[in-house]
């Protein structure tokens, strides 16, 4: 056989085994999804609570790198702290290690029974949960027989004149062997399948088990990248989890290099053969960082937190200046995916908030450029509204929870609700704009005083709304939802005190009656479209009966 096809022959085991890894991984998501995510959300406490949370999450799902996903999307939903996120991914690798360790044993004789029980279970029952668990073991049979396409297409590879040499030149540089395995786990994206291939072919000889072992610890820091490089696209302040996993990780393993490499250390300690002495060095070195690891969760986070750039916010809010916050890479992680869409939202009420804040300096001060850009704003704002209803239009095709589908339906109404927002300020208030500009009339001093007061008022408001966004606070909540009567008095008072300065026949205010009239009426609209972000926390608090608040606190 020549040289070309087996490495034909092996690259095919080697796709298969990633192929099968993800599919058990997707099976389980879809059917024990929502499942997990409660149970990942709901643990907090003491952190070696937390660790454990991780490790059964990554027994599931095969995949630490999968729950470090999770576990930073609740981080940035604010539902989780950040040593506590830290301590679930420390234990998720763990339990991504114990998994390797059980798939080491020759399970050889399972691979049919997984493919005909899979292939029965799919296709003879309609329950979601039965065909997902189909679909979980003929996964795992395709990852045993993967095991075995990669033992077989690698035995000729020991009669191979040019793999020694290559092989023999990493030996004698672990540090390149080290960054090699790290950059292809990454590219993988699977620390499980590349370390049950590097125990394959130690098994047939290919790569002796000294070299193997380097090749081991640098998939452990390729798979702290594949969380890093899947979150990059998220708010900063909720990266030290994935950063700090890194860190530790990084030092720990480079460590463990080092040590390989100027201490002989008997592989004996490790197992008899060449297979179980890569799994237990493997289940080894990350039960040591979980030891060592836990009680460093804590500063560490807290350190990379300090070391985390802030977000850079563009000079006028433009949205075109700064790339989207909508990583579409995490969208079949509903915790990730949302979090992502939160920060575009919030990215779109800003530029909202700039639009409602100059449009009152045009009252004073009109001029063409300035409409022109406020105008452009607006442009800005309906692009944004499109792309996020459509992510979230696709996140809500996927399995969530319950909270996961009702954040998702909150952030798509509260985008509506902006860009509505965004129509009133360009057609109606930039409307009276031009009428005050082209018939050259002025408020009142009275008059102006009042509209000013019942703007900033709006403002507040505003700001108050994305704080309940963010936070889901129901005492704020409280307070947003009762600025709407506050609003309505304020708005009766202000047309009363204006009637009576007709009744007094003031030339002013006859002049620009009806833009101060629909001026207020227009304020009142976008204070009562952004208090809506309140009512969805205070129904489920039960403080909102009937559209009327309860009466006890």
């Amino acid at each position: 056989m020549s040289g070309s096809l087996i490495l034909l022959h092996l690259a095919g085991a080697v796709a298969l085994l990633i192929w099968a890894t993800r599919m058990v991984r997707t099976g389980v998501e879809r059917a024990h999804g929502a499942t997990l995510r409660r149970v990942l959300q709901g643990a907090s406490g003491h952190p070696a609570k937390a660790a454990g949370t991780g490790f059964g999450a990554a027994v599931m799902l095969q995949s630490s790198a999968a729950v470090a996903l999770l576990v930073t999307g609740f981080a940035a939903g604010g539902k989780i702290g950040l040593p506590i996120g830290l301590a679930m991914v420390l234990g998720a690798d763990l339990g991504s290690a114990l998994v390797v360790r059980v798939l080491s044993f020759d399970l050889s004789w399972l691979a049919p029974i997984c493919l005909v029980g899979g292939v029965v279970s799919f296709l003879a029952s309609e329950s979601r949960t039965v065909r997902q668990t189909g679909r979980i073991l003929v996964g795992l049979g395709l990852l045993l027989l993967a095991l075995r396409l990669i033992g077989t297409a690698s035995v000729p590879l020991r009669e191979s004149e040019s793999l020694p040499l290559f092989l023999s030149f990493l030996a004698r540089d672990p540090a390149i062997a080290f960054l090699v395995a790290a950059l292809f786990t990454w590219m993988v994206h699977s620390s499980v399948a590349v370390v049950l291939m590097l125990m394959a072919m130690a098994m047939q000889g290919v790569i002796p088990v000294p070299l193997a072992l380097v090749f081991m610890l640098g998939a452990n820091l390729g798979s702290a990248a594949i969380a890093l490089s899947l979150t990059r696209n998220l708010a900063p302040e909720t990266r030290p989890i994935v950063t700090g996993n890194l860190m530790l990780r990084g030092l720990a393993a480079a460590f463990a290099v080092a040590m390989l490499t100027m201490v002989d250390i008997p592989l004996t300690w490790f197992g008899e053969t060449a297979g179980g002495q890569i799994a237990n060095a493997h289940l080894a070195f990350n039960a040591l960082l979980l030891l060592f690891g836990l009680p460093l969760a804590g500063p560490v986070a807290a350190l990379c937190q300090r070391l985390q750039p802030a977000a850079i916010a563009g000079s006028e809010g433009d949205l075109s200046e700064n790339p989207s916050s909508l990583d579409r890479s995490v969208i079949d992680v509903p915790a990730l995916a949302l979090a992502s869409a939160t920060r575009e939202v919030l990215r779109m009420s800003e530029t909202v908030e700039i639009m409602l804040r100059q449009v009152f300096e045009l009252y004073e001060t009109a001029d063409k450029p300035a409409i022109k850009r406020l105008s452009a704003l607006d442009d800005e704002v309906d692009r944004a509204h499109t792309t996020i209803k459509l992510y979230l239009a696709e996140v809500s095709r996927r399995e969530m929870s319950e909270d996961e589908a009702r954040q998702c339906m909150q952030l798509a109404d509260f985008c509506i609700k902006l860009e509505h927002v965004g129509d009133i300020i360009v057609m109606n208030l930039l409307s009276h704009v031009e009428k005050k500009r082209t018939r050259n009339v002025e408020f009142s001093k009275e008059g102006w005083l009042e509209l000013t007061k019942l703007h900033t008022r709006v403002v507040r408001n505003m700001q108050l709304a994305l704080n309940v966004l963010v936070s889901g606070d129901p005492a704020s909540a409280r307070r947003l939802f009762e600025e709407k009567s506050r609003m309505r008095k304020l708005e009766q008072k202000s047309n009363e005190q204006h009637f009576a300065r007709l009744r007094e026949r003031a030339v002013k205010s006859i002049e620009s009656s009806e833009i101060h009239l629909d001026t207020i009426r227009d304020l009142k609209q976008i204070n009562s479209l952004i208090s809506t972000i309140a009512g969805p926390i205070l129904r489920e608090t039960g403080e909102l009966l009937e559209s009327r608040l309860t009466t006890e606190t």
